[in-house]
């Protein structure tokens, strides 16, 4: 991260689980920004995470590592010439610890279709309101005409898997600047402040 210029500070606590997110982001040219994740669903987890863009929002790579008791699980994604490159890692044994925990088994970590992703300009890690500022800000939404509504696809990263899919989501611009998001019968209006980052994520999380 480019540390000439003072960083904003992002901080959520998430509504729905005990949790939080803080992100530290420099938006001077595209987005580099680098956070971390603590949530207690499905089980604890510490998730950190280093996203970069280019000059025009469109996402160019991100590295996430998950972290629990007796596991860790590290993910590598980047965008170049129009295709997706996923590498991981695993240490220890995610599916033990959540089997412990009465969860189902996670699934492994990286894509095994890469060739699905290749639409994708933003990425999305699962439960970073962060994340939603990609979209907003790559297609000028805080701009648009409210009632246009832009579909998107979307490279999302689950946690603590880091499972990565195609994600089909529409962003659709509401009155004041704000968004309804939009993803598999999931709908959620997100408050933005003048900048495009996430206020309030209804049911997710909260910014202070």
């Amino acid at each position: 991260m480019d540390m000439s210029t003072t960083p904003k500070t992002l901080f959520w606590n998430r509504t729905d689980v005990p949790g939080a997110d803080h992100a530290l982001a420099v938006d001077r040219r595209g987005l580099t920004a680098r956070g971390t994740a603590l949530a207690v669903d499905p089980i604890a987890f510490t998730c950190r995470y280093e996203l970069r863009t280019d000059e025009h929002w469109a996402a160019e790579g991100l590295e996430v590592s998950c972290e629990g008791a007796g596991w860790l699980r590290t993910l590598r994604l980047e965008r170049a010439a129009g295709r997706w490159r996923a590498s991981t890692a695993e240490q220890g044994d995610l599916d033990a610890a959540l089997a412990a925990a009465g969860q189902p088994a996670a699934g492994l970590p990286g894509t095994e279709e890469p060739e699905r992703l290749a639409d994708a300009l933003d990425v999305d890690l699962s439960a970073s309101p962060l994340f939603n500022t990609l979209p907003v800000r790559r297609l000028g939404l805080q701009g648009a005409t409210p009632g246009s509504a832009h579909p998107i696809v979307a490279v999302w990263v689950l946690v603590p898997s880091l499972q990565v899919v195609a994600a089909e989501q529409t962003y659709t611009v509401l009155e004041d600047g704000n968004v309804r998001f939009s993803s598999e019968g999931f709908t959620a209006d997100l408050t933005l402040d003048s900048d495009g980052y996430v206020l309030h994520y209804p049911g997710l999380a909260q910014r202070h």
